[in-house]
């Protein structure tokens, strides 16, 4: 690997920064990476485990000097770290994010970007149920898609280099407009985070009745759910709130492919339910083929043993 920036800004250390940091160490992609987060809890653990290069105690400190810099904070608080940062920028540097949300990140981070300093917006499709800066790893992106949406006006140079970084950390990467962006995360992600979420609560409510049978007797497909759900609850609620529309329309045509599972249900209609389920595999194995998951039984999870902690 060669270097490709001089020094990146990570703004925000959960988990997507500290991959970030981890990955381009691995492959020796930047000169210098430079951190800051809001919380001095934050920032204390991200020097304890020697998670970038430096840690700085102010946004403007971290960015000062970066070509580089990406915003790693929920998209409800893009607008304002933006506001905070640009007055600090380095004329030519490039601003990117990796927010799971598109059109409302460029409407309240694009106006800001000050005279001379590029704009490309990205999204890397990778995470986990875990946040905070002790769980980033360096093969979190490694085959995994990361999406650049630039602008018309976008620098061809700077989205040429900005390619050049998540390929580097691992990622196949593609180009998509904001608009189709939002409406294919709302199908591929945010609509079944709202799903697990609320299948969750409601096993929940039903725990208040049968004790802790729902946790004691949970099987595979509810321990996944469980899984989703932890997700960081400020991250999941701003991308619900900012892709209104998106998630609304994918959460419309899931419901009305429910009630017709139910009234096959209520008939007897095991035709339906059979066909259905028989073109639905079909997506799973389409996954594992593109190389998004393995079809090793238990989704490739270590077998665990009475004689295990």
């Amino acid at each position: 690997m060669t270097k490709v920036y001089d020094r990146i800004a990570l703004i925000g250390l959960g988990l997507i920064a500290s991959s970030m940091f981890w990955a381009a160490r691995r492959g020796g992609l930047a000169g210098e990476v430079v951190g800051y987060a809001r919380s001095e809890e934050t920032r204390d653990t991200a020097r304890e485990i020697g998670l970038c290069d430096r840690i700085e105690d102010t946004a403007a400190e971290a960015v000062r000097g970066a070509d580089l810099v990406v915003l790693c904070v929920p998209v409800g608080a893009m607008g304002a770290v933006m506001a905070e940062i640009a007055p600090h920028l380095a004329s030519g540097s490039t601003v990117s994010d990796v927010g799971s949300v598109k059109h409302h990140v460029i409407d309240a981070v694009g106006p800001q970007i000050p005279e001379g300093v590029h704009f490309v917006p990205a999204h890397p499709l990778a995470g986990t149920e875990h946040s905070g800066p002790r769980s980033g790893f360096a093969e979190l992106f490694d085959n995994r898609w990361c999406l650049l949406v630039p602008g018309e006006d976008s620098d061809p140079d700077a989205v040429a280099r900005l390619r050049a970084l998540w390929e580097g950390l691992g990622s196949n990467v593609d180009v998509m407009d904001a608009e189709h962006h939002d409406l294919v995360l709302a199908v591929t992600s945010h609509a079944p985070h709202l799903i697990a979420y609320t299948m969750v609560g409601v096993a929940d409510d039903l725990r208040r009745v049968t004790d802790s049978e729902v946790i004691k007797y949970s099987a595979a497909g509810f321990r996944d759910f469980t899984r989703i759900a932890a997700s960081d609850p400020t991250m999941w609620r701003d991308v619900f709130l900012t892709n209104k529309e998106a998630t609304l329309e994918i959460l419309g045509r899931f419901t009305e492919e429910l009630f017709a599972l139910q009234r096959a249900i209520r008939t007897g209609d095991g035709d339906h339910l059979h066909d259905y389920f028989t073109r639905t595999r079909a997506i799973r194995r389409g996954i594992i083929e593109a190389g998004q998951d393995t079809d090793a039984p238990n989704f490739g999870r270590g077998t665990v043993t009475k004689d295990q902690p």
